[in-house]
């Protein structure tokens, strides 16, 4: 097998491609469908007691129907704070405030919203694929280098190009999966 130092530099690569699915998955999740989900905002940040916090660590996000998502906060005197920040943000949607929670009605989608959110899922997903190359350009540099500093055999830089190209590989695969998911999510009516 390879030496200590590939394998180091392999399992770092593994860990930093893992992170950017991660980020894309979590980016693909934001994008809004016809259904309400909470992480639509739960990583809003809002201006509460002095200082810019998540939404989530200030209220309870329900969804008690596919299209209304219910924001209930832990302390009533922070709502118009929650409101503001939820009509300055781009999800598109006008929240109603009965004093104790807000409600958010997500309209059904229209065919050009749907297309528009598919393009912006590619391009996302187009992002996550730049990242995981990224990390492979840098991997394979580093690699390279352990190489010439006579830390690796030809033969170990080889093995472990090719180790790593797999890993790239399985990584692009899985986000063209999560793409996959996505579209049809939002194709669906």
């Amino acid at each position: 097998m390879s030496t200590p130092e590939a394998q180091q530099a392999l399992k770092s690569a593994d860990q930093k491609m893992k992170q950017a699915v991660a980020v894309t998955h979590e980016e693909l999740n934001r994008i809004r469908t016809g259904r309400a989900s909470p992480s639509f905002v739960e990583h809003m940040s809002i201006e509460a007691y002095g200082t810019s916090t998540p939404l989530n660590q200030l209220a309870s996000i329900n969804v008690p129907e596919p299209r209304l998502l219910l924001v209930t906060p832990y302390d009533r005197s922070i709502i118009g704070a929650i409101e503001k920040a939820i009509m300055a943000s781009d999800l598109g949607v006008t929240p109603s405030n009965d004093g104790e929670k807000i409600r958010l009605p997500f309209p059904q989608l229209t065919e050009d919203r749907r297309k528009e959110f598919v393009k912006v899922a590619h391009q996302r997903a187009e992002d996550g694929r730049v990242s995981v190359r990224n990390v492979r350009r840098h991997s394979k540099d580093e690699l390279e280098k352990l190489q010439k500093d006579g830390k690796i055999s030809e033969d170990d830089l080889k093995r472990a190009e090719k180790d790593l190209q797999s890993k790239t590989d399985a990584h692009i695969a899985e986000i063209d999966e999560l793409l996959v998911h996505k579209e049809k999510e939002l194709k669906e009516v």
